[in-house]
């Protein structure tokens, strides 16, 4: 019950009158998802996403699951913005995105590619394939999901 709690503010999130009471209550539960950020149906924010940060550059595909303390940002956090070569984060379909995974680009547009699990932890720097599993600091693939 409290994860389609959850789902229901970040899809709310876009209601032109109280998507603003739900983005702020949504960052009161602990997650950080702008209202500038369009999110696919299907969507999921496992366990309630509590530490989940997401920048107001990304795009979440359908049937993405995003679990507690993931981060999708700019890598280079040490620039101010507007000298960073930063464009977005684009998280495509069926993506997995584990606890703690770090999401990070430094410049253009990083993409998780359709099916890709990011493991739990790690700390990923670069565009991936389809169905691939990531994991590690900085992140690799390690693997391939069974489709």
């Amino acid at each position: 019950m409290a994860n389609d709690l959850y789902t229901r503010l970040v899809y709310a999130r876009a209601w032109p009158v109280l998507g603003r009471l739900a983005y702020y209550a949504l960052k009161l539960l602990g997650a950080e998802i702008p209202r500038s950020v369009p999110v696919g149906p299907g969507f999921e924010l496992a366990h309630g996403g509590f530490g989940v940060v997401v920048h107001s550059k990304s795009i979440i595909g359908a049937r993405v699951k995003i679990y507690p303390g993931v981060t999708l940002g700019r890598a280079d956090i040490y620039r101010p913005a507007q000298q960073s070569r930063f464009e977005g984060i684009v998280i495509e379909e069926e993506v997995i995105l584990c606890p703690g995974a770090k999401v990070l680009c430094k410049e253009g547009v990083l993409r998780v590619g359709r099916g890709t699990v990011v493991a739990a932890n790690a700390v990923l720097l670069e565009s991936t394939g389809e169905n691939e599993i990531w994991a590690g600091l900085p992140a690799v693939r390690v693997g391939s999901r069974p489709t």
